[in-house]
């Protein structure tokens, strides 16, 4: 677990400002407004026809990072350039390119579209940081990683700064939809220091491009849900029907379904990009639940479970940032597809702001939830698990150091998981009390 600082928060009023001020070429990210994905072009050399140049794209976003399949990078070129060859990726297409006698280049087409080589490729082929397949860590996991980067040889280009024409109407996926990207812009020159830091060169030309993300521009519906549950109250409250949209029934899978180990072998082949989700209400890829387990004098201790319910989606290296009050945390590990293993969970003790903490109103529960840099749906407040009344509240309280609240486990049915847990996690609580007196 690591410990980030949060965005500062902004006032409504800046950021309706905001948003009618914005360029239609750019896009605005509330999680991390000045998070952005900057790929910037170093001309390193000229050539009789063009130039060497090492284009590196840093993501500067703190909770988002790109995962497989990776990012594909994309632009149009000014005139009639083309690509002898390239270092550490590779152009999806060759194009057309058959006025050339001889060598023939490596990409003759007007809008190339570039993508990362995979993890090993020829050593003769290799770039600096390259070669992960496209994935590229967010800035705030570990801003090593978050960087990829290749060299081009371009030619029928210009062989001065003065006649270079920057390619333009430049797009990214990462690896879907939901970048925007605004034009190239002349930069000061980028410094180099030699390994010794002794000496520092400079690229010739620099430009860069700064593609920005948003959500409305990626999805449809939320990618994520929230569901919540508490100590002091039976009812588990889920996550809100059709969060991903009202899907038909036969477009998922039931979790006791025959073909379901088919499923997950199919799961490891490569190819399937559109999600297969297991039936649920919510019938969202990714659930996160909330459960605030016990109350003690000084701390109170909270369990976030995350289920992942898309047999098609392994997710690397995810985040889960959540707001609230009293905390500002950060988290990132591995969750497998669904099924046995599609299920993580961490509890966390947090120190009380006695002069805030409080279990009703539902203040226990975070403010806003995000996977992955994506906003999940929360359920509606007015639904979220009451405190009870003096009158269905039983308060222990043991040497002055816990004080508790249950309200009577009801059962009403349902064969939750999350309900079980309450269960027993109220059966243990009640064993430490008796063994403490």
């Amino acid at each position: 677990m690591h410990t980030l600082p949060f965005p500062t928060k902004c006032s409504c009023s800046w950021l309706k400002l905001t948003i009618q001020t914005q360029s239609p070429q750019t896009a605005y990210d509330p999680l991390d407004p000045k998070g952005n994905i900057t790929a910037k072009w170093d001309i390193m050399s000229w050539t009789p026809d063009g130039y060497v140049a090492v284009v590196t794209m840093n993501n500067f976003q703190m909770y988002r990072h790109i995962m497989s399949p990776g990012w594909t990078l994309g632009w149009m070129w000014a005139r009639k350039e083309v690509i002898w060859a390239a270092v550490g990726a590779e152009a999806t297409e060759q194009g057309y390119c058959s006025w050339f006698k001889g060598n023939i280049p490596h990409c003759c087409k007007k809008t190339p579209t570039i993508v990362d080589l995979l993890p090993g490729a020829p050593y003769n082929q290799q770039f600096t940081n390259c070669c992960k397949g496209g994935v590229v860590s967010a800035w705030g996991q570990d801003p090593s990683t978050a960087v990829s980067s290749f060299q081009l040889s371009v030619g029928s280009a210009g062989t001065t700064n003065r006649t270079v024409r920057l390619p333009k109407n430049f797009t990214l996926l990462g690896p879907g939809p939901g970048y925007t990207c605004g034009r190239a812009r002349v930069v000061p020159s980028t410094i180099f220091l030699s390994p010794d830091r002794r000496r520092r060169t400079q690229a010739l030309m620099t430009w860069n491009v700064t593609c920005t993300y948003s959500q409305l521009l990626a999805k449809k519906y939320p990618s994520c849900c929230v569901s919540l549950s508490s100590f002091y109250n039976s009812t588990v409250v889920p996550c809100p029907s059709c969060t991903f949209g009202c899907h038909d029934k036969s477009n998922c899978v039931q979790s006791g379904s025959k073909i379901l180990s088919m499923v997950e072998d199919d799961a490891t082949k490569k190819g399937n990009v559109q999600p297969l989700l297991q039936c649920t209400r919510h019938m969202c890829p990714v659930r996160v639940h909330w459960q605030v387990m016990l109350n003690y004098k000084d701390y109170w201790r909270v369990k976030v479970s995350i289920t992942n319910f898309n047999y098609r989606m392994n997710y690397t290296l995810w985040t889960l940032v959540i707001q609230h009050p009293n905390f500002n945390n950060f988290f990132n590990d591995h969750l497998m597809e669904a099924g046995k293993s599609g299920h993580v969970q961490s509890e966390m003790l947090l120190k009380k702001d006695k002069s805030t903490f409080t279990l009703r109103e539902g203040w226990a529960f975070p403010r806003k939830v995000y996977f992955n840099g994506d906003k999940c749906q929360l359920p509606p407040p007015d639904v979220y698990p009451f405190l009870p009344n003096s009158a269905h509240v039983i308060h222990f309280r043991v040497h002055s150091s816990l004080v508790v609240w249950f309200r009577r486990f009801q059962n009403r049915g349902t064969n939750d998981i999350l309900q079980r847990e309450l269960e027993h996690g109220y059966l243990n609580l009640k064993h430490s009390l008796k063994k403490q007196t």
